[in-house]
């Protein structure tokens, strides 16, 4: 049996505040310089997901001791906390385009809550089950 490892994804961003819409802004390194990158991002699709990696680094550090636990501590249902962990089983490619701004059109929050293949490949309609 291969042992369980964890993939940590980092990404460094802001969240303004703009008239009618909150707009997520990411630092760019080029070149030795940095600059800001304003998106499109969907603030809900931002938001589920940030809170996803937080409820799953809660979990990893053993905070909570089930999903049950936390849910009640925090006082979600279970059912919406296991649907939210389980974006953090989402493609890297594909968490960036949320967090860029470049989803697909149809990609939105009540999608992504819907169950999806855990395999990143088939995620991305280039594997078997796709």
């Amino acid at each position: 049996m291969s042992e369980a490892t964890t993939l940590t994804v980092r990404v460094p961003l802001a969240i303004a505040r703009r008239p009618g819409r909150a707009t997520v802004i990411i630092p760019v390194q080029q070149a030795g310089q940095e600059h800001v990158q304003m998106t499109r991002s969907d603030p809900a699709l931002v938001k589920a997901l940030a809170r996803a990696f937080r409820y799953q680094k809660l979990l990893d550090g053993g905070r909570y001791a089930s999903i049950t636990e936390m849910a009640a501590a925090e006082k979600i249902e279970r059912g919406y906390l296991g649907s939210l962990l389980r974006l953090t089983l989402l493609a890297p490619n594909t968490v960036e385009a949320i967090l860029f701004g470049d989803a697909c059109g149809g990609l939105a929050l009540p999608a992504l809550l819907e169950p999806f293949p855990v395999n990143w490949f088939c995620q991305n309609g280039r594997g078997p089950g796709a």
